[in-house]
């Protein structure tokens, strides 16, 4: 049986990028989405068969990460990668920001990936390997105007994987965290800047391979990785 992945919020952007380039690989990869269509495209797109998985939910609430949570249970497979990819951001200054912004980017951006790691976690310590990607950001380690909660989160989820890390490193289960600077995806479509400005969805998808591809004696705990001419 080949390698089985699980990349959250596979629908689009960093996540489909993910989610194609594992295929390629030979790896079958569950995902799930808020928006159903966006993964019934992915599915057509990938022309994948019974190698990709999709189940619509919205892991940024407790009804939703109970459904994800409990399909792959029912599974009953060796997750052997974990991509924690679900996030939302929306723009704002923490004195100005529309009250309940903080809660739902920790909702959406971290307790997404602690819980769902928490579920999965059992079976990579029992078998001594896995592998657990979390999707961070620039704006985990540098405080920027207008990135209110969304920083907070991301700050947080990074603090995540490096308590992750410590508490696993002599387990077999390798954590690593992924820090892009400004990706090219729909949340950006309509912004007057050309698009050679950003970094490619691939590019964080192949960052990604690379690091897992490493003998089990590498972990590459965390990886920035910006647009060639600087933050946007």
């Amino acid at each position: 049986m080949s390698q089985f992945a699980i990349v959250t919020g596979g629908s689009k952007g960093i996540g489909k990028a993910i989610v194609q380039r594992l295929l390629q690989e030979g790896i079958s990869v569950l995902t799930c989405a808020r928006n159903e269509s966006g993964l019934k495209e992915l599915v057509k797109d990938c022309n994948a068969g019974e190698k990709l998985l999709t189940v619509p939910c919205d892991l940024s609430n407790d009804a939703g990460r109970k459904v994800f949570i409990e399909f792959v249970k029912d599974l009953k497979r060796d997750v052997d990668l974990l991509v924690n990819n679900t996030g939302t951001f929306n723009p704002g200054t923490i004195a100005d920001e529309p009250e309940g912004s903080l809660e739902q980017m920790i909702d959406t951006n971290l307790y997404s990936a602690y819980h769902l790691t928490r579920a999965i976690l059992p079976q990579m310590i029992g078998r001594e390997s896995g592998h657990i990607f979390n999707m961070c950001s620039t704006a985990s380690i540098t405080a920027y105007p207008n990135g209110g909660s969304y920083s907070i989160s991301k700050f947080a989820l990074l603090g995540f994987s490096k308590g992750l890390r410590e508490e696993l490193k002599d387990k077999g289960v390798k954590v690593t965290a992924i820090l892009p600077g400004a990706v090219y995806t729909p949340s950006w479509e309509g912004v007057d800047l050309p698009q050679e400005r950003f970094i490619k969805p691939e590019d964080i998808a192949d960052t990604l391979w690379g690091i897992y591809s490493l003998s089990g004696r590498a972990n590459v705990e965390e990886v920035l990785v910006r647009p060639q001419l600087g933050d946007i």
